[in-house]
């Protein structure tokens, strides 16, 4: 009994003065060297945590439309640059200027992106 309650004791402690461990996910996949300008259609806008995400329709230029994946910041970084949960629908024109991913795929994390209507985000 008493071994329990050693243990029950050193649990509890332990909890108490533990901290939190926040993890995150470095930006290595991407191209920091590089800068890639995109200009197509937004096709979805995810204002979630813990990052939003901005999905455009681009023509290449074999005429084929590739969906692009734009990592952005965090919803309260976000705000603080003035976007916001209806900032960007479906239909948008936008041009998006980015660092790529590394391996080629259509996407990349967004340096500054231009609406339609001139306004630019960063």
């Amino acid at each position: 009994m008493r071994l329990s309650f050693a243990l029950l004791l050193t649990f509890a402690m332990a909890c108490g003065l533990s901290r939190p461990v926040l993890s995150h996910h470095s930006h290595s996949m991407f191209d920091h060297e590089k800068e890639v300008t995109i200009t197509g259609t937004v096709t979805e806008f995810s204002f979630r945590n813990p990052h939003i995400f901005l999905f455009v329709d681009v023509e290449n230029e074999s005429g084929e439309v590739v969906n692009y994946w734009i990592e952005m910041g965090t919803i309260p970084g976000m705000i603080r640059r003035g976007v916001g949960a209806k900032t960007f629908q479906s239909g948008d024109a936008i041009s998006v200027n980015m660092y790529p991913l590394m391996d080629g795929r259509p996407g990349g994390s967004y340096h500054t992106i231009v609406a339609a209507d001139g306004k630019t985000y960063n």
